[in-house]
């Protein structure tokens, strides 16, 4: 059975960096997106699976919100190794 992940937002914010595209593949912890807070810090959102882009939510630019769905992740369920 496949898996939907929802990455989503830590913070408030404005997308600064998207480092992935539809139907790429991603792997465990790996940067996804880079959000500038309120306070000028750069918060870096990433998710502990691996497996390929399903849906992009956001662009560089966006307002985020905690909690909002920045991508769809389709799980692969292969093991990564990491322990």
């Amino acid at each position: 059975m496949i898996q939907h992940e929802m990455v989503m937002s830590s913070c408030y914010g404005t997308i600064q960096e998207v480092s992935i595209e539809n139907h790429s593949r991603i792997y465990e912890w790996e940067p996804l997106f880079t959000i500038e807070t309120g306070k000028g810090n750069l918060e870096t959102i990433s998710i502990g699976i691996s497996g390929e882009v399903y849906s992009l939510e956001v662009q560089k630019g966006d307002k985020v919100i905690p909690g909002m769905v920045l991508a769809l992740i389709k799980e692969d369920l292969i093991a990564s190794g990491s322990d």
